[in-house]
């Protein structure tokens, strides 16, 4: 086990080399690719390690006051408690006695004699032990013995065995030495290269699926084809594929795979960071705005030529297309035939008599169309013939 100390070293180095686990594990000596890799998935999720083993309780609280409970409500016996709720074992029944009920433990023996087993008896105990079909506590009840005996005396059969064994292999004749070591020879190099043959098709596995990555970043960022070659990509567009990916892979596999120098690479990154049209893109603005955003990429080309800086019209369009400087104007409205529908023709009532001696006599009105920002609104004033002052209005 690493402390907390060790394993927060260890990520940080990883970090610090730029997710470079052989060399960090070269320069620490601990630990396997496979531990660093998972506390670096904990470091990205939670910030930190945890500073402890964090172990999930077996029994609850709960638990192991209704233990305690039975054991002082019915004569205080460690076995008739265990056997009757089912758990947990006497050790640990004894430990919580002495947490949560401290000067009641009482040891419960109802006499009889210590029965001594053969070495026989515990033979056969163990065979039943290793063929039972059920639970270890029955082969134990059946043997009269308890189960730790059980496994107890398991172990002390197999570490016999183990030991008339290696008697055993001492005296092998030498002619049947030297054909097992062969045969072990012949086996460990047949398993070194079988190893071998993994840790290649595992290497193969992982540059096939950066190649997958490459492919995918490249029809994802810069809108190539699925049939586009690595080779065929400018420095600045692998340049921006391998910032994508190097969260997820190493620089210096990128860099293998797509074929392109690490000095190459910095140029790139560099480049991406500066603007060499910073003070053209300020001038532009300032040109817009003082225009109160009437003129378009023509003339603010024109004003600049004139100011004495020569550049082309497409890179003035292109860099309003990215600042969004776009001039409001209202489109023309299409030509169109088409006159609506012909109503009948209204009476003319009035017959251009616009004078009334009372009020509410004669009523005037008329529609007319407004274009806004919004949209159209139309207006419809009545005024009264009498004194011309608006009575109502539609709008």
């Amino acid at each position: 086990m690493f402390s907390y100390e060790e394993r927060i070293r260890a990520v940080e180095l990883l970090i610090q080399y730029d997710m470079s686990y052989s060399t960090t594990i070269r320069e620490l000596g601990y630990p396997s690719q496979r531990a660093l890799r998972n506390w670096y998935s904990e470091y990205s999720l939670n910030g930190d390690l945890h500073k402890g083993i964090i172990t999930e309780a077996k029994y609850t609280e709960d638990d192991k006051r209704r233990a305690v409970d039975y054991y002082l409500k019915h004569g205080k016996c460690v076995s008739r408690t265990v056997k009757k709720l089912g758990y947990p074992s006497r050790p640990t029944l004894d430990k919580w006695i002495s947490q949560l009920a401290p000067g009641e433990k009482k040891h419960c023996r109802q006499g009889g004699i210590t029965i001594k087993y053969s070495h026989e008896q515990k033979k056969q105990a163990v065979i039943s032990l290793c063929l039972r079909n059920g639970p270890a506590k029955k082969i134990a009840d059946e043997h009269g013995a308890s189960r730790e005996s059980l496994y107890r005396w398991k172990k002390q059969l197999l570490k016999e065995e183990h030991a008339c064994f290696m008697a055993k292999e001492k005296t092998i004749r030498p002619g049947k030495v030297s054909e097992n070591k062969s045969e072990v020879i012949k086996l460990s190099a047949e398993k070194e290269d079988l190893l071998s043959k993994v840790d290649q098709l595992k290497k193969e596995i992982h540059r096939l699926k950066i190649e997958r990555d490459i492919y995918e970043k490249a029809a994802e960022l810069i809108k190539k084809d699925q049939g586009v070659s690595i080779q065929t990509l400018t420095n600045c567009e692998k340049a921006i594929i391998i910032n994508a990916l190097r969260g997820s892979h190493q620089l210096k596999e990128l860099l293998k795979i797509i074929k392109m120098a690490k000095s190459s690479y910095h140029y790139q990154v560099l480049a991406l960071k500066t603007d060499k049209y910073a003070e053209l893109r300020a001038m532009i603005k300032k040109i817009f705005e003082d225009s109160h955003e009437r003129y378009g990429y023509r003339r603010i080309h024109f004003l600049i030529k004139s100011m004495g800086t020569r550049v082309s019209e497409k890179v003035v369009r292109r860099i309003m297309k990215e600042e969004k400087l776009s001039v409001i104007y209202n489109k023309r409205r299409r030509y169109s035939s088409y006159k609506g529908e012909i109503s009948p023709e209204v009476e003319n009532k009035l017959n251009r008599d616009f004078q009334a001696d009372k009020p509410n006599i004669k009523w005037l009105t008329d529609i007319t169309e407004l274009s806004i920002p919004a949209g159209k609104v139309y207006l419809s004033p009545i005024i009264d013939c009498f004194d011309g002052l608006p009575v109502s209005q539609w709008d």
